[in-house]
């Protein structure tokens, strides 16, 4: 049972990096590619339909920490409480950029919102990366670390070129390139690496640390009948939204 949960987290999370990954890369690019507002409007459009599906996976994943790791959980929450904070400041941020740009037409608010989208992505980026730092040392080191702040500019850069290879999926030739479903797989892949390498090396110490047994058994009649669902709404989102389905992609979080 141990394994069976190990491997859930394992996946939730990974999953989480490999679909929110691109979000924040989009984000991140928005500075770089939405030179005017129409391009960062279409950039908006196309992770519209993706946003709210792929967030859900970080509940998931919280819901699974709490339950399955109680104790680390917590150790988590005290050993990189700043860090934490500010990356959920950095969440409601993004999101609030997200749904308030387009409350109102005028330059200064929409570049606001724009920058508060950017500002938001880079600080869940880089926080992922030092957070996963301290993972991989058994949270002993400072939650802000030279080789902690390293990882978060690797995860930064993995999220941007993942959010490049989605916006060439999503809207082929808007922005200078068109590729595949599958290099969209590789450019995912890429991104949940340093999760899944973090996982890997960890493994040992969170079978230590797992719940007990009766614990697990109770979360396993809870959860795990509701698995298909997540998977099956993520499913119908990327059937749904895939490109050539949608002939115009319109300006969406109205």
């Amino acid at each position: 049972m141990e394994l069976l949960w190990f491997a859930v987290f394992t996946v939730l999370l990974t999953g989480y990096f490999a679909l929110e990954g691109f979000d924040l890369g989009v984000g991140l690019l928005l500075p770089l590619l939405g030179r005017t507002r129409a391009d960062r409007d279409r950039m908006v459009a196309a992770i519209a339909p993706y946003v709210l599906a792929n967030e859900v996976w970080l509940v998931a994943v919280g819901g699974t920490l709490a339950g399955v790791y109680p104790l680390l959980d917590g150790r988590v929450l005290s050993a990189l409480y700043p860090l934490v904070v500010a990356m959920l400041l950095s969440w409601v941020l993004r999101d609030a950029g997200l749904w308030f740009r387009r409350r109102a037409g005028g330059t200064v608010w929409r570049g606001f919102w724009d920058a508060a989208i950017a500002f938001g992505s880079l600080g869940l980026s880089a926080g992922w990366g030092m957070a996963l730092y301290a993972a991989a040392t058994g949270f002993q080191a400072p939650a802000v670390h030279p080789l902690g702040l390293l990882l978060g500019v690797v995860v930064t850069l993995l999220f941007a070129f993942h959010g490049w290879t989605f916006l060439a999926w999503r809207t082929p030739g808007v922005f200078g390139a068109a590729r595949s479903g599958r290099a969209l797989l590789v450019s995912g892949a890429a991104a949940a690496l340093p999760a899944l390498g973090v996982l890997v090396a960890a493994m040992p110490y969170l079978l230590e640390h797992t719940a007990p047994l009766a614990t697990l058994n109770v979360l396993s009649l809870m959860v795990l009948p509701v698995a298909p669902i997540l998977v099956g709404a993520q499913v119908w989102v990327w059937r749904t939204f895939r490109p050539g389905k949608d002939a115009v992609l319109l300006p969406s979080f109205f």
